[in-house]
C-alpha cells in the first residue's frame, strides 16, 4: 500500500484548506480521502499533513478495515480530521474491491429524489444577501448565518427576495447567554418559516443553560459545535432537539455513521453538515444520507477550484445519476 498527499490552495470563498490523500494497493486500486480542517477544532492543513506523515502505509489495507482503523487510532489521539481522510480512502478502496458504492457496502440505502440539501448564505451586508438569495433561487431550502452586527437586517434582506422559503438559521455560538439566546429565538419564531436554529450558545456554556434554553425555545435547537462524535450524545440530548454531524469533526464515514446512529437512538433528529469541501468529501457524506432527517451538503457548491467530481446536486436534490464511477465513493479527480 502506498500513500500520496497533497493540498489545494485556499479558495477565496472558504476559510479551510482541504488536504487530500490517496491509498494505492499492489493491484493498482486507488482510494481517495479528504480533510477540511478547521482551527475551531484545533486542526489545520499542517496538522493533517503532519499526522499523515506519521502513518505507516504498510499498516493499512483495503481488505482489513478493522485492523487498519485500530492502527490509525494508535498513531495519535484526536486528529479526527486527519484520521477521517484515511478512513474515506480505506472505505473507498474496500468498496471498490467489493464492486459496490460505499453506502451499499455499509448496508445503507440512498434513494434518488429524496435527499435535499440547503444552500448557505453567509454573514454579509443586506445588498450582498439579497444578491446571494437571488442566485440561490433554485434551492428549496436556505441556511442563513446569523450572529453579525445586524441580524434583523440580514433576515429582512433574505425575506425581500424569498418571503416564504424555509430557512435554517446557524448562529455559530454567537449568543453568549441563555437569556440573549431565548430573545433571539423568540424573535426568529415570529418569522413563521424557520425550521431550526443551530448552536445558539457556545459549546462550552454550562450544560444546565443549554437544557434551560431547550425547555423554553419556540424553535428546534440543533447542536453543531457541541456534537463532535457519538460520545457527546447524552449531553446533547439534554440540551438540543437535533445534531449536526460532520465527517471532518468526528473522524470520517465510520465515525459519522456511529454518531448518526447514536443520535437517532437517543431520539434526536440528525443532519449531515460540512465545511468548505470538495466534491470528494461531500460525496462521502452523501453515502450516509439515509441516516438523516436533514442535509447541509453544499460545501462544494461554494468553491471555484473543486479538483474532484462526485455526487450531483440538481436544484438542491442530491443525485448519483452522473457520478464518474459506480463503486467506492463514486467520486474521482476531474
Amino acid at each position: 500500500m502506498t500513500i500520496a498527499r497533497g493540498r489545494v490552495p485556499e479558495d477565496r470563498v472558504g476559510t479551510t484548506v482541504p488536504s487530500f490523500a490517496a491509498l494505492t494497493d499492489k493491484d493498482g486500486v486507488v482510494g481517495y480521502g479528504e480533510a477540511a480542517p478547521s482551527p475551531r477544532y484545533d486542526e489545520t492543513a499542517d496538522s493533517v499533513v503532519a499526522f499523515l506523515e506519521r502513518v505507516n502505509p504498510y499498516q493499512l489495507s483495503f481488505t482489513d478495515l478493522p485492523g487498519s482503523l485500530r492502527y490509525l487510532e494508535s498513531v495519535g489521539s484526536r486528529n479526527y480530521c486527519a484520521k477521517g481522510t484515511l478512513n474515506l480512502a480505506l472505505l473507498d478502496g474496500a468498496a471498490q474491491l467489493a464492486g459496490q458504492p460505499v453506502h451499499r457496502f455499509l448496508g445503507l440505502d440512498f434513494q434518488e429524489g429524496r435527499h435535499v440539501t440547503s444552500f448557505s448564505i453567509g454573514l454579509a451586508a443586506p445588498d450582498v444577501i439579497r444578491q446571494k438569495v437571488t442566485e440561490a433561487g433554485r434551492y428549496p431550502r436556505l441556511k442563513l448565518k446569523l450572529g453579525g452586527a445586524d441580524d434583523a437586517a440580514a433576515l429582512a434582506a433574505l425575506r425581500e427576495v424569498a418571503p416564504h422559503k424555509p430557512v435554517r438559521v446557524d448562529a455559530n455560538e454567537a449568543w453568549k447567554t441563555r437569556e440573549e439566546a431565548l430573545r433571539r429565538l423568540e424573535w426568529l419564531a415570529g418569522d413563521g418559516n424557520i425550521e431550526f436554529v443551530e448552536q445558539p450558545m457556545p459549546a462550552g456554556a454550562d450544560p444546565a443553560d443549554h437544557a434551560w434554553l431547550k425547555e423554553r425555545s419556540p424553535l428546534p435547537l440543533m447542536a453543531d459545535e457541541s456534537y463532535i462524535y457519538a460520545g457527546d450524545v447524552e449531553r446533547c440530548a439534554a440540551g438540543f432537539h437535533a445534531v449536526n454531524v460532520k465527517l471532518v469533526k468526528c473522524g470520517g464515514i465510520s465515525a459519522g455513521m456511529q454518531a448518526l446512529r447514536a443520535a437517532r437512538a437517543a431520539g434526536l433528529k440528525t443532519m449531515l453538515g460540512c465545511m468548505i469541501e470538495s466534491s470528494l468529501l461531500i460525496s462521502a457524506a452523501a453515502h450516509l444520507a439515509g441516516l438523516t432527517d436533514y442535509l447541509d451538503l453544499d460545501g462544494n457548491l461554494l468553491i471555484t477550484n473543486d479538483p474532484f467530481r462526485g455526487v450531483g446536486c440538481r436544484d438542491g436534490w442530491l443525485s448519483w445519476a452522473e457520478a464518474p464511477t459506480s463503486t467506492g465513493l463514486r467520486a474521482g479527480p476531474r
